[in-house]
């Protein structure tokens, strides 16, 4: 274990007193007795310097002059509201909060923090800054300033109004979008702040007027906090802050009242929402629970919470990646709230064909904690990663002002954080199954579950676990009807007939010898625009090449035909002799016009975003993958298939889009690829055939 004492010159101080037991060279150690934990590490945290200014504004400054930096966080205590209608105008306001103010226009105003190396946020009930002490007069200004005078300009409302529309419209096929939205509403009711959610409608309906009125109302010191960290005086920032904050007028307080969340349901149920672009299902486990962080229960409930679904060691992940290889990470979450409205949710984003047997996973965990003692390594462990997680923490300013403020908003003890580790450690595996019992209430449980119906449903009805539907904005709805009636004359051969005759036909199909593309890629979560070359030749050969501008080529693949490889950051990884015959029996260019009439069949009539398409499995030797065809057009539409990636099966899914002929030919030139966790959007900007590519290309 590092030994390490954390001397902070602002009296903020970290004592961690540790007992070694020091022991002869010859002494022995009994390894089948668990050792007795030490003493909890004993934490001081300095007590905020306060005042209050006279609109208001309450400010708490801790000193701290280890570091020549400076850190302000503003929070306005608002009570949670219903927007109703207007849903979304307290995002546009904190969307447009920081772009400028009244007397700095907006790009002078991002110059000058850029030019102090300073960060500026804000949010609708906030906002944060920080920089070098040196500049921490100026910062503050710059915040004061924009803070109580904001720059409200119409053609900025109007940009991030449609920014928002733009993003709410791209997380229509997003099934963790939907699955969190669909989750709170169900669970606390969309009469309740935490339940209503935004839709176009909602924001077409919102006014500058509006945000400016919501800013009036909402954004006021009257129940604003102020906490200063870093290195500064007191004396000095307290009349910076007069000189600044005190300028802001106090508004008028609102009486508000928080409605009540909506109930737990009186027994467990799945709640599906189906959505039949999903490749892998989101499943949660999710009941209400009141929980306040001054409850007598909060520390065993983080025990426990941490033991069932907290970590990688945790019943859910061990049970679910680990023994199953249903997912790549499952977890568990215990909320708190002043205003009786929180959450326990369990789950996982699984692969279809699991989905059931996930579902059923999950919930024997849930069981297994709250009818079972856990173990001893379980309940140390569990502690020992908050003990580790808590003192390093600290060491950023950011924790501590969330630290003195949760203080002040949840009525906690002065000697709460102090006595933190000591609560933590006191847990007892009585206390883990006791408050298990209590807030994990699988009996009452809504398992809400987003995920293609036709591959999920059949065998989720088979759990025995009662169903309700409900729409991706969760209205409840019928069963919808996961696949249709196959017309009449529709079969296999027929619909890859359809498909060929929709590209060019089959004779100019097969004169095309050679595919060179070049694309834009987009790889979800890298801020890299990438752009990739892609050379195909029949029957068999393929290679890729990715690049980034100043950076050159960072990943390669080939395949000659006979041997292969991927390359990446210079490490070159030659295919298996799996991969080799796999790639072998595949034709890289139009390889329906070589399938066997034995290796195809026609699955079923399905939609993909609203279009009807032929669902058709394709088998070759044990492998089967899945194409589907818009029945209206012919063009391919999607293409389905799995494969073993570190023990892990993971599915691809590639979409097809943006059909264009070349020389007569259809191509897609808008592709989309999610494999596994990742997401990769190719923009194809060129497409030559049967010129620029030889033999070279694939070694």
């Amino acid at each position: 274990m590092n030994k390490k004492t954390l001397y902070m010159k602002t009296k903020i101080s970290i004592l961690i007193t540790l007992f070694l037991l020091s022991v002869g060279v010859q002494a022995q150690i009994d390894r089948s007795k668990q050792p007795k934990p030490g003493p909890a590490p004993k934490i001081q945290l300095q007590t905020p310097v306060e005042f209050t200014l006279n609109n208001g504004l309450k400010v708490m400054v801790i000193e701290d002059h280890k570091l020549p930096r400076v850190s302000y966080n503003l929070t306005i205590d608002n009570v949670p509201t219903i927007e109703g209608k207007k849903k979304g105008v307290s995002d546009l306001l904190g969307a447009m909060l920081g772009n400028g103010t009244t007397t700095i226009p907006k790009d002078e105003f991002n110059e000058e923090v850029d030019f102090l190396g300073a960060n500026l946020s804000f949010y609708s009930s906030g906002g944060f800054a920080s920089g070098l002490s040196k500049y921490s007069e100026r910062i503050l200004e710059l915040m004061a300033d924009a803070t109580l005078h904001p720059l409200f300009d119409e053609e900025e409302f109007n940009k991030e109004k449609d920014k928002q529309i733009e993003g709410l419209k791209a997380g229509e096929k997003s099934v963790d979008v939907v699955a969190s939205r669909v989750a709170q509403a169900l669970a606390y009711g969309t009469h309740h702040p935490y339940g209503e959610y935004v839709n176009e409608a909602s924001l077409n309906a919102i006014s500058l007027d509006d945000v400016q009125k919501y800013f009036r109302e909402f954004f006021n010191p009257g129940n604003a906090y102020l906490v200063v960290i870093g290195d500064v005086d007191v004396a000095s920032v307290k009349t910076q802050i007069e000189n600044t904050f005190g300028l802001w007028i106090k508004g008028t307080s609102l009486n508000l009242q928080v409605p009540k969340a909506s109930p737990n349901v009186q027994y467990t149920q799945i709640n599906f929402v189906d959505m039949p672009n999903a490749v892998q299902s989101n499943i949660s486990v999710t009941n209400n629970v009141s929980l306040k962080m001054n409850d007598p229960n909060y520390h065993a409930v983080l025990i426990a919470n941490k033991i069932l679904g907290g970590g990688f060691n945790s019943y859910l992940n061990m049970n679910l990646r680990e023994a199953h290889g249903y997912t790549y990470g499952a977890r568990s979450s215990v909320g708190t709230s002043r205003y009786d409205a929180s959450r326990f949710t369990a789950g996982a984003s699984v692969r279809n064909a699991v989905t059931d047997s996930a579902v059923v996973e999950a919930i024997k965990e849930i069981k297994r904690i709250k009818n079972e003692y856990v173990t001893d390594e379980a309940l140390a462990n569990a502690k020992a990663k908050y003990v580790g997680d808590f003192v390093l923490a600290l060491e950023r300013p950011q924790t501590i002002a969330r630290y003195a403020l949760n203080i002040k908003l949840n009525n906690l003890p002065e000697d709460f954080y102090a006595t933190y580790l000591e609560k933590i450690n006191a847990v007892t595996k009585e206390d883990v199954k006791r408050v298990a019992n209590k807030y994990f209430k699988v009996e009452n449980a809504r398992v809400i579950v987003v995920g293609k119906g036709s591959d999920v449903i059949p065998n989720l009805e088979k759990t025995g676990i009662p169903i309700k539907y409900f729409d991706t904005y969760a209205n409840p709805v019928e069963k919808p009807e996961f696949s249709k009636p196959i017309p009449e004359g529709v079969s296999a051969q027929s619909v890859l007939n359809n498909y060929i005759k929709a590209i060019g036909g089959k004779d100019k199909a097969m004169t095309v010898k050679t595919v060179h593309a070049t694309a834009n890629v987009k790889i979800e979560g890298v801020p890299l625009t990438l752009s990739a070359e892609m050379k195909k030749m029949v029957p068999n050969k393929e290679s890729m090449e990715m690049s980034a501008e100043g950076m050159g080529v960072l990943m390669k693949q080939k395949f000659n035909g006979k041997s292969g490889f991927a390359e990446q950051r210079g490490i070159k990884t030659p295919l298996t002799d799996a991969e080799i015959a796999e790639r072998n029996a595949d034709y890289v260019i139009f390889p329906e016009l070589h399938y066997d009439a034995s290796s195809i069949s026609l699955v079923s009539m399905t939609t993909i975003d609203g279009k009807d398409v032929f669902k058709l499995k394709v088998t070759k030797g044990e492998k089967t993958s899945f194409r589907y065809y818009y029945a209206e057009t012919g063009l391919l539409a999607r293409s389905e298939s799995q494969s073993e990636i570190q023990g892990q099966n993971v599915t691809t899914v590639v979409n097809y889009a943006g059909y264009s002929p070349v020389d007569g030919i259809q191509f897609p030139y808008i592709q989309s690829v999610k494999s596994g966790p990742q997401t990769i959007s190719l923009n194809i900007t060129n497409v030559i055939i049967n010129k620029g590519v030889s033999d070279e290309d694939f070694n």
